[in-house]
């Protein structure tokens, strides 16, 4: 089969990333065997090619956001058959632990984005992957996979943090930052869809008008100077006195005003920090206004299917900037590093 590997680390994907040939996986009883037939690009993509902030099994294969259809199954599968529909959950974990049995995945200590952390040679960038059973979800037939493929990783974080973690309630003021990202395109929807007043930021005229597209109601632009007094203009108008929770994963550059936006008791939930990590706050806000910081990394299998479920009902809508044939899907990662785009980039391993 064909699969994108590489075996050295670069800043320049277009130097190391290079389409191989290698064997078909063999799975496991307990696995399943997938056709790849959509696989959407994340930015752990571009911090394995690069090699920081941790490091990784090599030869590696990443992609962790595939859809695809099912190609063969262990024997000890019994809730999937050949031909079926199916989208990947990536997060690893042992399914042992307290943290695992008591439903939160996403806090065990074993975990592993797969697609990322895992390998070697293991990961969606191939025309054939396989997974345990129990990170294979069904795929509704009218839920395309490269919309599959584009709303899997960041959907399902994204409810994670709104739903599951933030705990979002219908009529609250929610800010979205980076909504012109994978993951604020998935927030502002996710926020919508419980009824909330959405507040979006984005880095440029373009990406504001399509947030607004999606269902924001404000928009105001993160790149500008005093960009959080517009912010805590607008949620004075609204009338709640500041901003109920605010979803986060620009980091450093905004972090600081971000949390000085949030009303008494407000929350704010992160899940990265692609402009750096070291920042600060004013400690007054934490403890005057009992504001909650709270962090989240990807989400539950149950939390895929929810946003699946919605997709499939024309709640959420998936985006996508580009679809790019297998043959040039490295360009995919020099787009994602400028950062020029709007939506997911997916490649289609099937079509070379």
């Amino acid at each position: 089969m064909k699969a994108a590997v590489y075996r050295e680390h670069s800043k320049d994907p277009r130097k190391v990333v290079k389409i191989e040939d290698i064997d078909v996986p063999e799975i496991k009883p307990n696995e399943v065997l997938v056709k790849v037939e959509a696989a959407a690009y994340n930015y752990n993509d571009l911090w394995g090619i690069w090699g920081e902030p941790i490091k990784i099994p090599m030869p590696h294969i990443s992609g962790s956001d595939v859809a695809g259809t099912v190609a063969e199954i262990g024997e000890d599968v019994s809730h999937f058959k050949v031909g079926d529909r199916v989208v990947l959950h990536p997060n690893l974990t042992c399914r042992v632990c307290y943290e695992c049995t008591s439903g939160r995945e996403y806090d065990c200590r074993d975990r592993k984005v797969w697609g990322f952390q895992t390998g070697p040679l293991w990961g969606g960038y191939a025309q054939y992957t396989h997974m345990p059973e129990t990170n294979v979800v069904r795929l509704p037939d009218n839920v395309s996979f490269t919309d599959a493929a584009a709303i899997s990783m960041v959907g399902m974080t994204s409810w994670h943090m709104l739903v599951t973690r933030a705990n979002i309630r219908p009529g609250q003021t929610v800010l979205i930052m980076g909504g012109g990202s994978g993951m604020g395109i998935a927030g502002i929807q996710i926020a919508k869809l419980y009824n909330c007043t959405v507040i979006a930021t984005a880095g440029n005229r373009d990406k504001m008008d399509k947030c607004l597209g999606l269902g924001a109601d404000y928009v105001v632009n993160h790149r500008e100077q005093g960009w959080h007094k517009k912010v805590k203009e607008i949620a004075a108008k609204e009338g709640g006195g500041g901003v109920d929770v605010i979803f986060e994963h620009i980091g450093k550059s905004v972090f600081p005003q971000a949390v000085s936006l949030l009303k008494m008791g407000g929350t704010l939930v992160t899940t990265g920090a692609t402009t750096g990590y070291d920042s600060s706050i004013d400690l007054r806000y934490l403890f005057f206004r009992g504001i909650n910081l709270l962090g989240a990394t990807q989400g539950t299998k149950a939390g895929l299917e929810e946003v699946i479920r919605w997709v499939s009902r024309g709640k959420i809508k998936a985006v996508i900037d580009t679809v790019l044939p297998f043959s040039n899907m490295v360009e995919g990662h020099v787009k994602m590093a400028d950062s020029q785009l709007f939506g997911k980039i997916v490649t289609t391993p099937q079509q070379l």
